[in-house]
């Protein structure tokens, strides 16, 4: 019979009730799931045990909390939180449980709730990754907030703001449709918050285990229960394997809600009301029965006549066996059985109870007065039936595998299993009922007189490692595509304690040419973090990929609050280089300042970080220092903008003001290697006046009885060097523009009136006027060139040298070699001015200063310089004789 054709009412049923219960199913009927599913979240319930040991290797065998558990709540699940309520009636178990990324929920509400929600996000072209896109400031916000030692505070955190936006993203999806991009994101999130609640059950347990000693705690006990605690003590397998259960229970139970109370099942306190009320007309003989039907009504009726219930009550059972399944899959146990009481079958309530473990508190506790016993003293052979019932083929297979969930036939169970998820939660309850019966066999306590469980049960020898092997190898192609997800991956790993494979996984993920999801990245960053806080050494290489993908995944979204914070948990050489290049970027003087801030705030070296954005920034052309092949000066361009600007990220802490020196030196030094004087003027006007002032205040403050340091001290010269070159360049200038620019001689009419000629005379005498201001000025400006010159070639110790001159490094090798340019050229400028000027005798005194032995500077020049320089001499020595002086110009 087809599940999803489920006839709804009997026989004896109300029309109207009938109708209204129609409509009630079809508004809570779920829409289906096509494909992939997800779980929305997960709630750790096995409760951590006292720290009862020290000491021990944080990388031993997983293990999951533990505090004297109770272990009957342990092998039958009890009560988890729940989050979401969904109405289950007639469609797939597993579907029900785990709906697919492009499936909706049934919430009756969404209209009135929607509200909530920004309207904004509709009008968004994708809607879902917009309503996302705050959990990256989110997670940095947890992230700042905790500190090293509250990390499984901030795994809660991350969980419950995924959830936060399941909730919103699902809404977002109803109302917009279930588009695949943001069904596709609501799907991962529900997947990251299921992983975070993984890992911190998983390592709540792993790191206490790690603080404890290894202390025998075997003990002889006298129930099975005690037994079984002792074991849940000192077994790190079982403990795991009962929390992935518990997890696994957590996100159903979070999926199906409260569906037990709002499910209609129509036989309420009467079992099988049909066949009942068949069996009553036919006694009468008011009708006869075309289907024979059972004659009796007990439990074991059908099975036993070999006849079938009426139509409707056969439909009505299959509906609750799949309901019950369903509570049991979600770790509700005592909800299927209040369910089983409600519709009348309180038999089969009875027979979900046998799996408890015995003991009897009276035989330890030495109280005066008798507690009541706990638990199933026949537990064996209640375990045996459910065992030969998972096996009767002519039961439905929602009851055969409600029977072999609780008697751990796993043959039997596998059938209804379909996605992942639940494929998981089979082997892993099996896994864990097999150890403990192991324990309670070995323990001498079971009756060796009761039949023995059957050899594939006791046999199987199932391991965390040998589960996943299993599934990996499974039939279902749902299950193996759901086995290479990538939360399912990670899931897996984290289960086995693999962190190898886990970064093995990450390097394959980071290297394939398919972009990642940003928020799978997001993961994968804060993951690697999480190990980190713990101490937990992972593949430095590997970790550092994934830091730097997620930091270029935050450049790329202009996340610029955020880059910071991560960019200093790389290696502390890489990270500055990392946030430098960045910031190369960064080209607002508000958002420059801005990052600088956020770069202390994060404990980056920012002095570090600003000296390199620079150097990358004036190298960008090459590290060659490529002196001029022309004579004219040349333009600035956009690129040498770009390096006039990067200065500015070394002036916004007066404390960087001696790198700012440094750096704008070798900035300046490139431009007027290559005749840009006006970009090496733009420089220097970046740095403030007290600059030098500046750095020895702080250094006085520093060290106030010792001098500067050399390199320093170079700094500053070197400075003052530049300087004087600029503004003997700036006084040529200001003489050749106003050489250029002599007044114009007055041209008089022919043959001119009366007036005109006064008019010219006038013209005349104000042309005199402006040619003997000129003249004046023209002098003045002569001898500020001459003034300026002289300060550079007569500069304290040479212009452009070190002292004390340190090692050969490339930026003495600069400077000399822009000595050997400069000066030069300087000498050139000065003798044309002067010579210009008519002032030859001041221009054979030019050539003694060059020739002075302590001056050096004639060394500076090349043998190409030299002649022509001298031949410039010769022509004013000729001028000189000329005017009836002697070749020096003396009388």
């Amino acid at each position: 019979m087809d599940w999803q054709s489920d006839l709804m009412s009997p026989v004896v049923r109300d029309t109207a009730v009938t109708r209204a219960a129609r409509r009630k199913m079809l508004t809570s009927r779920p829409i289906p799931s096509p494909t992939t599913d997800w779980s929305p979240g997960v709630a750790m319930v096995t409760p951590a045990r006292p720290m009862l040991r020290t000491p021990g290797s944080l990388f031993r065998q997983a293990v999951t909390p533990r505090l004297n558990p109770d272990v009957s709540a342990i092998i039958a699940t009890g009560n988890k939180s729940q989050r979401f309520t969904r109405n289950l009636d007639d469609s797939d178990w597993t579907n029900s449980i785990l709906p697919s990324p492009r499936s909706g929920w049934a919430d009756t509400s969404f209209t009135d709730d929607f509200t909530n929600v920004n309207s904004a996000l509709l009008r968004e072209d994708d809607p879902g990754e917009s309503a996302a896109s705050s959990l990256l400031s989110d997670f940095l916000s947890a992230f700042l907030k905790h500190s090293s030692s509250a990390v499984f505070d901030l795994l809660e955190d991350y969980h419950n703001l995924c959830l936060d936006k399941v909730e919103v993203l699902q809404k977002v999806v109803q109302r917009a449709g279930a588009s695949s991009r943001t069904a596709g994101v609501r799907w991962i999130l529900q997947q990251e918050s299921s992983t975070w609640r993984l890992m911190t059950s998983l390592y709540r347990d792993r790191v206490q285990s790690a603080l404890e000693e290894d202390i025998d705690m075997t003990v002889a006990s006298q129930s099975e229960k005690l037994v079984v605690e002792q074991l849940f003590q000192r077994d790190a397998v079982i403990r795991q394997g009962q929390l992935v259960v518990d997890w696994l229970e957590s996100i159903a139970k979070d999926q199906i809600g409260d569906f037990s109370d709002n499910i209609e099942f129509y036989a309420k306190n009467v079992c099988w009301e049909n066949t009942l009320h068949a069996l009553k007309l036919r006694r009468r003989g008011s009708v006869g029965l075309s289907i024979p039907l059972v004659t009796e009504l007990d439990p074991d009726a059908p099975l036993r006549q070999q006849r079938p219930l009426a139509n409707l009550d056969r439909e009505d059972d299959t509906r609750l066996l799949k309901n019950l399944l369903t509570l049991i899959r979600a770790g509700m146990t005592e909800e299927a059985q209040r369910l089983c009481k409600r519709c009348g079958q309180a038999w089969r309530a009875a027979t979900l109870e046998g799996w408890k473990l015995y003991h009897d508190p009276n035989m330890t506790s030495g109280l005066g007065r008798l507690t009541p016993v706990e638990g199933n003293p026949n537990r064996r052979i209640w375990k045996l039936c459910c065992w030969s019932l998972s096996e009767e083929e002519q039961l439905d297979r929602y009851e055969r595998a409600i029977y072999a969930a609780l008697s751990g036939n796993l043959k039997a169970l596998l059938p209804v299993c379909e996605s992942w998820e639940d494929c998981v939660w089979a082997y892993f309850r099996v896994l864990v009922d097999s150890l403990v019966e192991q324990e309670v066999t070995s323990s001498g306590l079971a009756n060796q007189e009761e039949e023995p469980l059957p050899r594939e049960y006791t046999e199987a020898n199932w391991t965390l490692e040998k589960i996943f092997m299993e599934l990996q190898a499974t039939d279902s192609k749902r299950v193996l595509e759901e086995h290479g997800e990538h939360h399912h991956v990670i899931q897996r790993l984290v289960i086995l304690g693999d962190l190898d494979g886990l970064m093995e996984e990450f390097s394959d993920w980071l290297s394939s040419s398919k972009p990642l999801p940003s928020h799978l990245l997001r993961f994968m960053t804060h993951l690697v973090l999480f190990y980190s806080s713990l101490g937990i050494a992972l593949k430095e290489e590997v970790c550092v990929a994934v830091l730097q993908s997620y930091i270029t995944l935050l450049i790329e979204e202009q996340q610029s609050e955020l880059i910071a914070s991560y960019t200093s948990q790389l290696p502390t050489a890489l990270a500055v280089q990392r946030y430098a290049s960045y910031l190369e970027g960064v080209s607002q003087t508000e958002q420059q300042r801005r990052a600088l801030h956020l770069a202390a705030d994060a404990g980056l070296d920012v002095a570090a970080v600003t000296q390199l954005v620079v150097e990358a920034v004036r190298e960008r052309d090459g590290p060659e220092f490529t002196p001029h092949t022309h004579t004219l000066e040349t333009n600035t361009t956009q690129d040498d903008q770009k390096k006039i600007d990067v200065i500015d990220w070394l002036l916004f802490e007066s404390a960087h003001r001696a790198e700012a020196l440094k750096q704008s030196n070798a900035i300046m030094r490139r431009f007027l290697a290559v005749l840009k004087h006006e970009a090496a003027k733009a420089v220097f006007s970046k740095l403030p006046a007290d600059s030098v002032k500046e750095v020895q205040r702080q250094w006085a403050g520093l060290q106030p009885d010792t001098p500067l340091p050399a390199e320093d001290l170079n700094a500053i010269r070197e400075h003052r060097c530049i300087q004087a070159y600029l503004e003997a360049h700036e006084a040529f200038s200001d003489w050749f523009s106003h050489s250029s620019s002599a007044p114009q001689k007055p041209v008089p009419a022919s043959q001119a009136k009366f007036t005109e000629r006064v008019a010219n005379e006038m013209r005349e005498n104000e042309y005199q006027v402006e040619c003997t201001a000129w003249r004046g000025r023209l002098q003045v400006l002569v001898d500020e060139v001459k003034e300026r010159v002289y300060q550079v070639l007569l500069f304290a110790d040479g212009w452009m040298i070190d002292t004390p001159e340190g090692e050969v490094s490339e930026r003495s090798l600069q400077m000399a070699l822009l000595r050997s340019l400069c000066v030069p050229r300087l000498s050139f400028l000065l003798l044309s001015v002067l010579t210009s000027s008519s002032r030859h005798q001041e221009a054979l005194q030019l050539a003694d200063v060059l020739a002075a032995a302590n001056n050096h500077l004639h060394q500076v020049f090349s043998k190409e310089d030299l002649r022509r320089f001298l031949q410039k001499i010769r022509e004013s020595s000729l001028m000189l004789l000329d005017c009836g002086l002697d070749a020096l110009g003396y009388t």
